[in-house]
């Protein structure tokens, strides 16, 4: 199936019927640019993107979710804060409250819900100019996240091993929020 995220109106009619054991929602824009140099529609992509979907998708799915069922989105350790990202990092902590109210009301159901949250990280998205202005800071392991090591990330949240994590943001920098 193909799904355009970019039409959150077409999320819940295309995945009308789906019995998901998991939902991971790992999308995501970026539009870097210090404090008046971003206009509305830049933000606005980011926050369809990175909230509007990911609301979407768990008001969508969470009801047909099994008992024991996980959600894990992909957030970023720039949730924190991060100059020239301020809208991009707004959209990331977002996802974290949902994450964690949404851990509340799913709690009794056994479905956990958490956030997985690298640093800069090897993927098309971090590309120049984007590199450019992100290598200088590099972490303290000299090198960006790999997409490996998010996606082992995600499939132990995923895990019944991780049955117990639930609201939190697992940050994976290298040392960079050391």
């Amino acid at each position: 199936m193909s799904l355009d995220l970019g039409n959150v109106d077409a999320i819940a009619p295309a995945l009308a019927g789906i019995a998901p054991t998991a939902l991971v929602h790992a999308a995501g824009v970026l539009r870097v640019g210090h404090l008046g140099a971003l206009n509305h529609d830049d933000g606005a992509a980011m926050w369809r993107l990175h909230v509007d979907v990911a609301e979407r998708l768990a008001n969508t799915l969470a009801p047909s979710l099994p008992d024991g069922g996980r959600i894990v989105f992909i957030g970023s350790r720039t949730a924190s804060g991060a100059s020239g990202r301020g809208q991009y990092a707004a959209t990331k902590a977002a996802l974290v409250a949902l994450a964690r109210s949404w851990a509340m009301e799913l709690a009794p159901r056994g479905i956990t819900v958490n956030v997985v949250a690298p640093a800069a990280t090897e993927t098309p998205m971090l590309k120049d100019p984007t590199r450019a202005t992100v290598a200088p800071r590099l972490p303290p392991i000299g090198r960006f996240i790999r997409p490996q090591e998010v996606a082992a990330s995600v499939a132990f949240l995923l895990s019944a091993e991780a049955g117990a994590i639930t609201g939190q943001q697992l940050v994976i920098c290298g040392g960079s929020s050391l």
